[in-house]
């Protein structure tokens, strides 16, 4: 530090450093940096929920994330790799004593069940999903996914809310913040947990973390609805209705008198949402209107009552989807009944567990996929399929499952801005790791949100000293995915 006491060298330093404060200044004015300034959208709010302009013009007004909790194989379902046909029961080259999450690694093993070519593109996928494989032609794969962390927690939460460390918002909550909702009469937000419980991090994917309480998620599924929205017996609703009218005069004239209390603005609007949806969310998990074809389709009168549980839930999001609901998260897979029992954690015995959850999956996801097509919803509707990690192509060290893998997994879209019958990137002969086009999930974050007409560097939130983005400081748009 001892030049910095030089005079000269002071004045020297001084100068080429307020000439690089200049030149900053200078490329901003002309639009030239690469960052441009923050967007905050403005909310009332009264109203946190009223539509949004976007950034620019979107292809999607709506997202529905389908995750698989417990990191689905992608190489027993998506990612067709006739190399572990051939070496099948033998070594991977160059990976002798590979150690992985839970210890040392076996020999390759070919997928537990065979792949034919799908639809008039020929994409080749395993028969474990038979049905969702029938929508080859619409799907756009992503084969070169990586994640950061081969833990689920972080991993969970990094597909949810783009951070391995718990305490950020989920995308679902960014989204509804930007945007807010088409429908006033339910939450801008809904995630829907498997009827077996709720993935490892639970309602950390739905959580609004440092964003306004407004933009959490809420979580209701056919087995649980939204609690505490019927009018209590003793109550007539007359009484109801006059009651609430009341409080109407009472909290305007209070406005009246305070101008600009915005808390006591935003309670009126979380009673008043709340109100609206003791009428409108009931309809939502009744079934009723629903085609015996429909109901069929589905699968929710099946005799499995976690498919039929499924299934359910999975006809709730296409009403929630055709309702306007902005952000649909449906999730498959539990965390709290053990390692591989209710989720895709295949460690020990991936034939025998997958065997259980495929069919769980399978035909109510596909129905769901295929219903909204029919109603005209993908044309507006982006659907994301994620995992928060893929498995090895090797079983583990005396067991017959695979181990966790971060280094490369298949996820796909469909709907509204991207290709059809698409696959970009790829793994490596043995679908081990990422090795062309290696996307993040930084870049599925900033390609949802284009999609969705936001720019994901300028979509932020101040919170403490830090202007927070979904991406982080990371992230691409994946353009060679869209339309």
């Amino acid at each position: 530090m001892n030049h910095l006491l030089h005079r000269r060298h002071f004045l020297g330093r001084s100068v080429s450093g307020l000439s690089s404060i200049a030149l900053t200044s200078l490329l901003k004015s002309d639009g030239l940096l690469a960052n441009e300034s923050p967007v905050r959208p403005a909310i009332d709010p009264a109203h946190p929920y009223a539509p949004r302009a976007p950034h620019f013009e979107p292809k999607a007004k709506q997202v529905l994330m389908i995750f698989c909790s417990g990191a689905q194989s992608h190489v027993d379902m998506w990612d067709y790799k006739p190399e572990l046909f051939k070496r099948h029961d033998k070594p991977m080259p160059g990976a002798g004593g590979l150690v992985t999450f839970q210890g040392e690694q076996g020999n390759l093993i070919k997928p537990i069940r065979d792949f034919k070519p799908r639809g008039q593109s020929g994409k080749m996928l395993s028969d474990l999903l038979p049905n969702l494989a029938e929508l080859a032609d619409d799907m756009c794969f992503i084969h070169s996914m990586t994640a950061k962390s081969n833990t689920h927690g972080p991993a969970e939460n990094q597909m949810g809310t783009g951070y391995t460390l718990d305490g950020f918002p989920s995308c679902g909550a960014w989204v509804t913040y930007a945007l807010g909702s088409e429908n006033q009469n339910l939450p801008a937000f809904v995630a829907i947990p498997d009827p077996r419980g709720v993935p490892q991090i639970g309602p950390r994917h739905w959580s609004s973390a440092f964003l306004p309480a407004a933009f959490q998620g809420t979580a209701f599924n056919a087995q649980k609805p939204i609690p505490n929205l019927a009018r209590p017996t003793s109550i007539s609703e007359s009484n109801d209705s006059a009651t609430r009218d009341f409080l109407r005069r009472l909290n305007d004239h209070h406005l009246a008198q305070n101008p600009g209390d915005s808390d006591l603005s935003a309670r009126i609007s979380a009673y008043e949402l709340a109100a609206r949806m003791q009428l409108a969310a009931p309809e939502i998990s009744d079934l009723k209107g629903e085609s015996p074809t429909t109901l069929e389709l589905y699968g929710v009168n099946d005799s499995n009552a976690h498919k039929a549980g499924f299934a359910k839930n999975c006809l709730m999001a296409r009403r929630l989807i055709e309702k306007g609901v902005r952000f649909v998260q449906l999730f498959n897979g539990s965390y709290a009944m053990g390692e591989g029992v209710g989720n895709w954690d295949g460690h020990k015995k991936i034939h025998d567990q997958y065997a259980v959850h495929a069919p769980i999956l399978d035909q109510p996801c596909a129905a769901l996929l295929k219903d909204m097509k029919a109603r005209g919803l993908l044309r507006d509707t982006l659907v994301a399929y994620v995992t928060e990690f893929g498995r090895m192509p090797t079983f583990q060290k005396g067991a017959n499952g695979r181990d966790h893998n971060p280094k490369g997994f298949t996820v796909w879209l469909m709907g509204a801005g991207v290709k059809r019958a698409y696959s970009h990137g790829s793994t490596d002969e043995f679908g081990y790791q990422a090795v062309a086009d290696v996307t993040t999930i930084y870049d599925l974050h900033a390609t949802m949100l284009h999609l969705l007409g936001l720019n994901h560097e300028r979509l932020s939130f101040y919170n403490n000293g830090i202007e927070r983005r979904l991406t982080d400081v990371h992230g691409q748009v994946i353009k060679k995915i869209l339309v």
